[in-house]
């Protein structure tokens, strides 16, 4: 997942300080200091470098990002046959309602395809209860061969290119920016892309991708578009876990939503991604951007559905 912006909230003493004999003055002070140091910390990590290379690449960011203390990273490799079917998530099925757009926006932010979403579209039911998470927006992660591109794997099976879909628990917190750094705040559906025939619903993206070609390109195209139309005809099988962002800062917030089945874009509408362009010049492209999977460690995986 990517560009995502930080929210920062207020950090409180308890009343432990009036019985250590601070005042109200000196605990207001105190607090002062402790934003003033979150903010600075926050920020830093939002303007720290990081891209798909060697020196910035997937293999620095914990240590950069997260100080080398990862509990609950993503993506992850799924193993069918090790996960467990939970009986309540299909009594409580996904619902996802999606509204259209009537000026579908397109940004190139240099190293993914991103989609902004302004609609009242929310999902809820299965791994997120009664909670209302809104989409804010959606992008694509892709490979530049077809035998790779996908952040999560499926018995170690990659795909050509994943869709994330990505929301924020509007019942518990006011905008993306304060939900994404709580362990409750995202909800994020993965859809597996695989290349054959060519996808209607994609066609609006593709047809206008060039639009965005360079970093930092961002266009209006005025075209009516439901993000409905890219998705799977069955999503009531998925694989639910608790992760994070796939991109930094990797905040650890995300209730991950991976799709069982997949959709088809042709050859030509994978290729509308693989010419975007990573520099404001529009000379070099956008490299492959999936990070490996990353240790399940203690966390469980759960399905929606008997394998």
């Amino acid at each position: 997942m990517s560009d995502t912006v930080l929210g920062v909230k207020r950090k409180h003493e308890d009343d432990n300080n009036h019985s250590n004999g601070e005042g109200d003055h000196e605990v207001k002070k105190k607090a002062h200091r402790l934003d003033h140091h979150s903010e600075a910390e926050i920020k830093k990590k939002k303007t720290m470098s990081w891209d798909y290379s060697k020196e910035n690449g997937p293999d620095t960011w914990v240590e950069t990002f997260l100080d080398g203390k990862a509990i609950r990273q993503s993506p992850v490799d799924i193993a069918p046959s090790k996960v467990k079917v939970d009986d309540s998530l299909a009594n409580n099925p996904l619902t996802i309602n999606y509204g259209e757009e009537g000026n579908l926006q397109l940004e190139n932010p240099g190293l993914s395809f991103k989609i902004n979403i302004s609609g009242n579209s929310i999902i809820s039911g299965g791994p997120l209860g009664d909670k209302k998470f809104k989409l804010v927006q959606f992008h694509f992660h892709w490979g530049h061969e077809d035998h790779e591109g996908s952040e999560h794997r499926i018995n170690g099976k990659m795909y050509p290119s994943e869709l994330h879909f990505v929301h924020y628990n509007a019942d518990k917190y006011g905008s993306f920016g304060e939900a994404v750094t709580q362990p409750d705040g995202l909800a994020v559906i993965g859809v597996f892309i695989k290349v054959g025939e060519e996808h209607d619903g994609f066609s609006a993206l593709s047809e206008n991708a060039s639009k965005v070609k360079s970093k930092g390109s961002k266009v209006d195209t005025g075209a009516n578009f439901n993000p409905s139309s890219l998705l799977p005809k069955n999503t009531s099988n998925y694989w639910t876990y608790d992760g994070s962002l796939t991109t930094p800062p990797l905040c650890e917030s995300v209730t991950w939503i991976v799709l069982k089945d997949e959709i088809e874009i042709s050859k030509e509408q994978l290729s509308s991604m693989r010419n975007l362009k990573s520099d404001d010049d529009g000379e070099h492209p956008i490299p492959s951007n999936w990070r490996p999977p990353q240790p399940l460690g203690n966390r469980e995986i759960k399905a929606s559905f008997a394998v």
